[in-house]
């Protein structure tokens, strides 16, 4: 199982495979060149020219230097060029199959909103900063942004999309086994661009299937006590203005939807670890674990208030 490596050299994916081969193949035809050349460099030092060298030896040094400076270099990398707009997979989709997944994810400064379908026919499913898809599956991932330009790149399942105002581009991915898969935002988009961090999550496709009907559901009340004292902090404090939580706050389309955020693995798009001690740590000091980002610190709080509220928080699996 992969888990937070990106890299292209490290494909899980039919088409991050065929770009890992044509990285391979165009990475050895530029060490083939290179090498030729310091070979002819090497043979041109070893022979000084005399002086007074004669004119068939003058014919000869031009035969190199158009032999091997211009028609091997050309033919080369003519074959590299063609071989590339050949073999390369084409990032851009113009349509849809039948019966496709397809999820939409929008990037927003400094996290991604992503949402499904719902199977039973009700409201989207909205998550934010993790996309589970189900292994050997493709899916169409409809691109947008809501504020600038950002760039989505999974390294290890395909190719960089740029995310554009008012355009939504489209991105065909397949992953062949389960795994953790981490993908960065590729395109400087503000000050917290290095920690826009997105995971996809391939799961088998039963575990896949659970998984969104677990998401299409509505939060579960608070189960003890101390969750209760923490939905009451989350009211008081008017954190539903910006976060829905479906069946107990709706509204909320300021930042992520909470309804299931205990079910994640990061908070902050990677910033941190969606448990207990992360969320407290987010809401006390968000400003200093990512300056910039749309939510106060709400460092007035209180550990009497603040663990509650974590509580609370993790418990929305």
């Amino acid at each position: 199982m992969s888990s937070g490596a990106a890299s292209v050299l490290a494909p899980a994916g039919p088409s991050a495979a065929l770009s890992a081969e044509v990285s391979w193949v165009l990475i050895a035809g530029a060490a083939l060149i290179f090498v030729a050349t310091m070979a002819l460099l090497v043979v041109a030092i070893g022979r000084r020219r005399a002086a007074g060298a004669s004119a068939s030896t003058r014919d000869r040094s031009r035969l190199w230097i158009v032999g091997g400076g211009l028609v091997v270099p050309i033919a080369v990398l003519g074959a590299l060029f063609v071989y590339q707009l050949v073999r390369a997979p084409n990032v851009a989709v113009a349509d849809r199959r039948s019966g496709e997944l397809v999820v939409s994810v929008t990037g927003r400064m400094w996290w991604w909103e992503v949402r499904y379908r719902d199977p039973g026919g009700g409201p989207d499913i909205a998550a934010a900063n993790e996309i589970h898809l189900p292994a050997g599956r493709p899916a169409l991932i409809g691109l947008n942004s809501g504020d600038v330009i950002h760039s989505f790149w999974v390294p290890s399942l395909a190719g960089k999309v740029d995310t554009v105002p008012g355009r939504v581009q489209q991105l065909r991915l397949e992953a062949s086994a389960p795994g953790i898969y981490r993908g960065p935002c590729a395109e400087f988009c503000g000050d917290q661009h290095a920690r826009m961090t997105l995971h996809v999550v391939v799961d088998p496709p039963d575990v896949f299937e659970r998984w969104l009907r677990a998401q299409a559901a509505a939060a579960v009340a608070p189960r003890s006590a101390e969750a209760e004292r923490g939905r009451a902090v989350f009211e008081a404090q008017r954190c539903a203005g910006c976060h829905a939580v479906r069946g107990l706050f709706d509204g909320g389309t300021g930042g992520p939807d909470l309804t299931h955020v205990g079910s994640r693995a990061f908070l902050g798009a990677g910033t941190v670890p969606a448990d207990a001690a992360g969320f407290a740590r987010w809401v006390a000091d968000v400003q200093h674990l990512k300056p910039g980002a749309r939510m106060p610190s709400y460092d007035q709080l209180d550990a009497g208030s603040l663990q509650p509220l974590a509580v609370f928080l993790e418990q929305l699996q």
